[in-house]
């Protein structure tokens, strides 16, 4: 029996593939889709907060024990790359898999347990004018 892509018998007979065959894959393990990490939800927390992809996420107050063994994999492995260093929400995304619509939710959650702080990016209002940067760029090449 060969199967296709979405795991269907190819052949015609033989009726569906075994459960087991559409859900695991040899190297990956089982499959949990995005929404079951995060409940379903879509928004992060109550506050709605959006989440930069260049917001930088600090490990703030580690939970202790008790309260870790209450957060599921997904934000313990946030955690422990927050520990490692401060790192984009982006790159957090990277680092531990998972997408970012995911990430966000789940930094959302951390952020109103207080575990993480997150520091938004400076706004492009705020950023120096273009041309005070190519004064001092030329000032240092007088040097």
């Amino acid at each position: 029996m060969t199967m296709d892509s979405t795991g269907g018998d190819t052949t015609g007979g033989g009726g569906p593939p075994a459960p087991d065959s559409r859900w695991y894959d040899a190297d990956a393990g089982p499959l949990v889709r995005p929404y079951a990490m995060t409940g379903g939800r879509t928004r992060p927390g109550p506050s709605n907060v959006r989440f930069d992809l260049i917001a930088l996420v600090v490990d703030d107050d580690p939970p202790g024990p008790a309260e870790e063994a209450v957060l599921g994999p997904e934000h313990r492995a946030l955690l422990s790359l927050c520990r490692a260093e401060t790192q984009s929400v982006a790159e957090l995304a990277a680092d531990a898999d998972l997408p970012v619509g995911v990430v966000r939710v789940l930094l959302g959650d951390l952020l109103e347990s207080g575990f993480v702080r997150v520091s938004r990016p400076v706004p492009p209002a705020q950023l120096p004018d273009e041309r005070i940067l190519r004064e001092v760029i030329d000032g240092l090449r007088a040097l």
